[in-house]
């Protein structure tokens, strides 16, 4: 297999968002959701928008010069939660490896950067898996576990979350150098 590079997310990258949200909402089991879905939807919606202002970050995989996964970190709050939200300051992961391309391991290579990236702000990262998606056993090797209250669709990784102590810093984020990326 030719070389996989890794590039980082931009805020342009919106379409790419929009199609792997597409495909993660439709992993298991017969399509469930439409493009115009995706789009009308807020709490679909909210995962096409990368903004690097609030403290989220990206990668896209590509080979042969396009683009073939993607993985995402936002941080998405209680105000707007998206189906991974555990407590403000926790962003949410998404990864979308597009058909033809899984079982290549670049899932795995994806998730460890955007993780590595997340070890390296002190970040906790949660995600929405759905129970019967083969995803679920990466995200435990890699050292998610099932969110105590939502065990069959949400994982959480990093130190042990004490939510009562999280919630009462509401909109904390992670401080950023300015001109400094994430990697």
């Amino acid at each position: 297999m030719p070389e996989v590079v890794l590039r980082p997310l931009e805020p342009a990258d919106e379409h790419l968002l929009r199609t792997a949200t597409h495909v993660n909402l439709n992993r298991v089991g017969p399509e469930r959701f439409t493009l115009a879905d995706v789009d009308r939807r807020p709490d679909l919606r909210c995962y096409t928008v990368l903004d690097p202002d609030r403290g989220d970050l990206g990668f896209a995989a590509r080979l042969e010069g396009r683009d073939v996964g993607v993985v995402w970190l936002q941080f998405l709050d209680a105000s707007a939660p998206g189906h991974g939200f555990v407590a403000d300051g926790v962003p949410e992961l998404g990864l979308c490896v597009f058909s033809g391309y899984r079982g290549a391991g670049i899932g795995g290579l994806l998730l460890d950067e955007a993780l590595a990236a997340a070890d390296r702000l002190g970040l906790r990262v949660s995600l929405s898996v759905e129970a019967g998606n083969p995803a679920r056993r990466l995200y435990a090797g890699r050292g998610f576990v099932a969110a105590p209250d939502r065990p069959d669709t949400t994982m959480l990784r990093g130190r042990p979350l004490d939510l009562r102590r999280v919630a009462s810093r509401p909109g904390r984020r992670p401080a950023r150098r300015a001109g400094r990326s994430p990697r």
